[in-house]
């Protein structure tokens, strides 16, 4: 799963879209470019509501259409002028597809949400300008992130997706995994610090240290600042983890390991819920990510955030029915059907404290990750691409010593020129 948020997350194929143009948009003066659908209603003629309507074609991930087909069908009893085609698809390769033929591209795709600075700098995506307000009140912070560029809403959350820890409750207590220090003395952790994949899940570690990966907002190609004294010590703590004996080198084994008993935790995302339930049975037990120590008292160890959104083709012929439909498979009652249909953790702020939900374990401890303060969005930066092999990189060798303390400041200014640029 690691790999679709990196390339990336969830899915959305698509074809044609067709259907009236508004007379909201008519009235704007053309295209996605011109005034909004809901500002050229809310001009001189504000008086009149503007009729929802129109023919949209939906891309859905194809493991996830059954369970839309009767929220669907639910929009369509609420707007009974909107025609809707479904489609399966694959959201993971949004991007691809859409730009592919835009045109003929669904109105209303699922996408993941690191490929949103992309797609609208492309001119792929329609701004949510109708439902923006509601979409920022019902949502997690960190939710709205990831469906916002250059200031712009652009994206509908549904859910969002994190690393979390599962551990053995027969060998470690709740208390013992809160932090790294006490988990790794008392017990074993698999993790994986020296083989390729690092870069996901602990790359984080900066950001625990108070860094930033392109900025505050992830956006700026020259706002990393890893080559300071706090990225320093991430290197220093990650190298120190080669002779901490709580720590054991995990990667493809790390579930079978977990399963013998050579670990009793290991870190991976709600992907991982059934096989760790058949290798621990009821002794499996989950938690947010427990603290870490650089050097100067504990802090909240963090993860990488991805966030699932429905977005609408800026290409579409009926965007206040696109937008209309996009707001709806996303709204809290769509997100709770997906919730227990599919096992999606909701972004929406109300089901986040549903006792349906909070009682899933695994759903609990991803919507406490969830938390500006356990998780960074992962940027949606192009540059991302130059960050990934790069940051393996610096990991793999720190924690096999290959990198010496007194060269770590002098990688750290390597990688961050490095990941300014979109390498080829």
């Amino acid at each position: 799963m690691k790999k679709n948020w990196k390339k990336y997350l969830t899915s959305g194929l698509v074809l044609s879209a067709s259907t009236v143009l508004l007379a909201a948009c008519a009235s704007g003066g053309g295209g996605a470019s011109s005034a909004a659908p809901d500002e050229s209603a809310s001009g001189s003629s504000a008086t009149e509501e503007v009729k929802v309507e129109g023919k949209v074609k939906v891309w859905i991930d194809t493991e996830h259409v059954e369970t839309f087909k009767g929220i669907v069908a639910d929009f369509q009893t609420e707007f009974p002028d909107v025609e809707v085609e479904i489609a399966a698809g694959s959201s993971a390769d949004a991007k691809t597809e859409v730009s592919k033929d835009p045109k003929a591209a669904a109105d209303v795709f699922m996408m993941p949400h690191d490929q949103v600075g992309q797609m609208a700098e492309a001119g792929l995506l329609y701004p949510n300008t109708k439902y923006a307000d509601e979409v920022k009140a019902n949502n997690v912070d960190s939710a709205i992130e990831g469906a916002t560029w250059d200031g712009e809403l652009y994206g509908y959350p549904y859910g969002v997706e994190s690393q979390i820890l599962y551990y053995n409750k027969a060998t470690l207590s709740e208390d013992d995994v809160k932090s790294w220090a006490t988990m790794t003395e008392k017990g074993k952790i698999g993790a994986n610090l020296g083989e390729a994949g690092a870069n996901y899940v602990f790359g984080p570690l900066f950001m625990s240290n108070g860094l930033y990966l392109y900025g505050e907002t992830g956006e700026d190609p020259n706002g990393t600042n890893f080559n300071t004294e706090p990225g320093v010590e991430v290197l220093q703590w990650i190298a120190d983890q080669k002779n901490n004996p709580g720590v054991i080198q995990s990667n493809a084994e790390a579930l079978s390991n977990l399963e013998s008993g050579v670990t009793d935790a290991f870190l991976s995302g709600p992907w991982s819920k059934n096989d760790v339930e058949k290798a621990l049975g009821e002794n499996m037990a989950v938690a947010a990510y427990p603290t870490v120590d650089f050097g100067n008292g504990e802090v909240q160890m963090k993860a990488f955030l991805g966030v699932k959104l429905f977005a609408v083709n800026q290409q579409t012929e009926a965007p206040l029915a696109a937008m209309a439909l996009a707001n709806y498979l996303s709204n809290e009652s769509s997100q709770l059907v997906e919730f227990e249909k599919m096992g999606v953790i909701p972004s929406n702020k109300a089901l986040q404290s549903n006792e349906a939900i909070t009682k899933d374990a695994v759903a609990k401890a991803v919507m406490e990750m969830s938390q500006t303060t356990h998780s960074v969005v992962m940027p949606k930066i192009p540059e991302m691409v130059s960050f990934w092999p790069a940051m393996d990189a610096v990991i793999n060798d720190t924690y096999k010593g290959n990198i010496k303390p007194a060269d770590y400041m002098t990688k750290l200014d390597a990688l961050v020129t490095e990941t300014a640029t979109i390498s080829e």
